[in-house]
């Protein structure tokens, strides 16, 4: 019996998410235009956007919407692709990463308006930080400051020095920084349910709970396998991210899944020193510390993360711990809810977008950074397919290699590698 990867825990987002409505499994077999296996961001947006083109979709979920990553992460919106411009500068040359730093911007505008347009309360906040939890790197967050407003064009950025950091983190942790007011912070749960309402309203045929259990192809069609009935499709979407399992072997190799923990606090009414201006904060580790306030009032902070299967017996323990280095004042509070969930990464922490069959096309992988880049990558599929121009063909060209170590090995080598990088962050 198939059984949910997801880590347990209720999320904080679940509790507060209001209304969720259910899809209905698949029971039968059907035939359809396009068939796109996961529900999360980049699989619902495709399905929105191909059903408002008149293309006949069919959506399976092995779990309900939102159990994956896209209604479980942080709810960051970043700036830019995972790495900064003149950090990727030496390997792409400026066109090109000039390219991908306005494809980015251009997936932001698109989740903003996409939200404004069919009225998603998604608890926007504005406002993100970078900070360094290393001495020594004034110089080099005021040269990526001065980068991106001069050579890149984006003026809503500015370096922070240890006062200032200081001061709107409402901690003594951080060195320095960079204020970023032209991105913020989300309740993701809310986006996924309103998604998964425009998809569904736009004529798409949404199924959760319907596993897919073989992909086969025959007759220049696609056929996908579930419990209850086969879907063939003309295309296939694999949007499945860090949950591809065993059921896909070129994504397998490429799309690696880690675990990454979240805890929300109650309401921080005693304590107004602790973010004031409720900003988005991501640190310079290389297993990122991330957390913001709530609109509420909460913090809601993420960063244990684990390398294999298993889930720690009470994640909260390793939440508070590290809250508490932040914020000592903090060491005793209550943390309300506790969860946890699987991020999809790419060895250069960089997209996948590849037709892995004929036909059939994988995307996943955003590495952290997949709030707003998966919703429009799920719109880029679209255009793909209704033979609009698209940004695609950008993350198409970049070079993802597979983990190394093949289906075995895989997994622990990344365990290895993964802890001596956090050996790094600790020096």
């Amino acid at each position: 019996m198939w059984q949910s990867p997801i880590a347990p825990g209720i999320s904080w987002y679940q509790a507060s998410a209001g209304e969720r409505p259910e899809y209905p499994a698949l029971d039968g077999s059907l035939s359809t235009d396009v068939a796109i296996i996961g529900g999360g961001y980049t699989g619902l947006q495709a399905a929105y956007n191909l059903a408002k083109a008149g293309v006949s979709v069919t959506l399976i979920e092995a779990a309900r919407f939102g159990d994956g990553a896209s209604g479980r992460n942080g709810g960051q919106i970043g700036t830019g692709q995972r790495a900064w411009p003149d950090e990727m500068e030496p390997e792409f040359g400026f066109e090109r990463t000039r390219a991908l730093f306005d494809m980015a911007e251009r997936a932001k505008k698109h989740l903003l308006s996409f939200a404004e347009t069919h009225a998603i309360d998604m608890e926007y906040m504005p406002g993100y930080m970078s900070v360094s939890h290393k001495a020594g790197k004034d110089d080099e967050y005021r040269r990526t400051a001065e980068i991106m407003s001069g050579r890149y064009g984006y003026r809503h950025i500015r370096f922070m020095d240890r006062a200032e950091t200081e001061e709107r983190v409402g901690s003594r942790r951080f060195s320095c920084g960079v204020y970023d007011g032209g991105t913020g912070h989300i309740h993701p749960l809310k986006l996924i349910i309103g998604l998964a309402r425009v998809a569904a309203g736009a004529g798409a045929a949404l199924h959760e709970m319907t596993p897919a259990t073989a992909i086969r192809q025959s007759g220049g069609k696609t056929q996908i396998e579930t419990a209850r009935g086969t879907i063939t499709a003309d295309r296939v979407l694999i949007a499945t991210n860090a949950y591809i399992g065993n059921l896909e072997p070129v994504t397998a190799a490429h799309v690696m899944p880690i675990r990454s923990f979240i805890g929300a606090t109650v309401p921080l009414d005693r304590f107004p020193r602790v973010l004031p201006g409720s900003e988005a904060i991501a640190d310079s580790r290389f297993m990122v510390r991330y957390f913001r306030k709530s609109r509420d009032g909460r913090l809601i902070f993420g960063g244990r993360e684990a390398y294999t299967a298993a889930n720690p017996a009470d994640i909260s323990i390793h939440i508070r711990r590290q809250i508490a280095e932040i914020y000592p004042e903090l060491r005793d509070v209550e943390i309300t809810h506790s969860w946890g969930g699987s991020v999809g990464i790419t060895m250069p922490r960089k997209p996948f977008v590849r037709e892995v069959m004929p036909g059939v096309t994988s995307i996943g992988g955003y590495s952290g950074h997949g709030v707003m880049l998966s919703n429009y990558c799920g719109k880029l599929y679209a255009d793909h397919v209704t033979g609009n121009e698209t940004d695609l063909e950008l993350f198409r060209n970049l070079k993802v290699p597979p983990f190394p170590g093949g289906a075995s090995l895989r997994a622990p080598l990344l365990f290895l590698a993964l802890s001596w990088y956090a050996l790094l962050d600790r020096i």
